[in-house]
């Protein structure tokens, strides 16, 4: 995990994607195979992750379209963020934990920073004075935006607020986390995510295996 301060001993994951990519899937399936090898390990997600977040997530992620606006939106964002950090990955990476995140601050870049207005830098710029962290590895599950959309559409759950806002946003999405893919190619690996979760499963595994601390014996 880099960022301000001192580097911790565990591993920070992150999963992004469009929504329907299958990411959250993919996390999971991650996270039990990890355990099953021996880590120690929590996964988590964005926003949420800590009672405080969670809280926030039910206000930015249901209800109408229209109901905040993107500046709003970042703050709301920032805010859950910043709890999460403090009360759940800051300290699984204390521990030498493998944490992985269901979306972090990549999706804020794209939801509220370019997909919604040119607000970019002021994500930025908040995350920089709040977070000052990004992931060790950020897995890409790429899907084609109308697939995506029609597999996330058929949840049918109550946080849809982001689905409504219709296929022209999920296609920005993708050609702005590709882009995002190019502009952090340190971090960034693409995944395709057009197969069984299996066969997916095992590309992510495949990326994340040099990548994984020690087990302590």
């Amino acid at each position: 995990m880099s960022g301000k301060g001192s580097a911790p001993r565990g591993l920070f994951l992150s999963f992004e994607g469009i929504d329907g990519s299958g990411k959250s899937t993919q996390a999971r399936m991650l996270a039990d195979r990890l355990r099953d090898q021996g880590h120690d390990v929590v996964l988590t997600r964005e926003p949420g992750g800590s009672p405080g977040a969670e809280e926030i997530r039910a206000l930015v992620l249901q209800g109408d379209p229209d109901r905040w606006s993107a500046e709003t939106e970042i703050l709301l964002f920032t805010a859950a963020r910043r709890d999460h950090l403090e009360r759940t990955i800051r300290p699984a990476l204390d521990r030498g934990a493998v944490v992985i995140c269901d979306r972090f601050a990549d999706s804020t870049r794209m939801y509220q920073g370019m997909s919604r207005g040119d607000l970019r830098k002021t994500v930025d710029d908040l995350h920089d004075l709040m977070i000052g962290v990004e992931p060790d590895l950020t897995l890409l599950i790429d899907m084609d935006p109308d697939r995506g959309l029609a597999r996330a559409k058929s949840r049918q759950t109550i946080e849809e607020r982001f689905e409504d806002f219709g296929a022209a946003l999920q296609h920005k999405m993708r050609a702005g986390f590709l882009g995002l893919a190019g502009e952090f190619p340190g971090r960034y690996r693409i995944v395709d995510g057009d197969d069984t979760p299996e066969n997916v499963a095992d590309r992510v595994a495949d990326v994340v295996a040099g990548h994984l601390p020690a087990i302590a014996g």
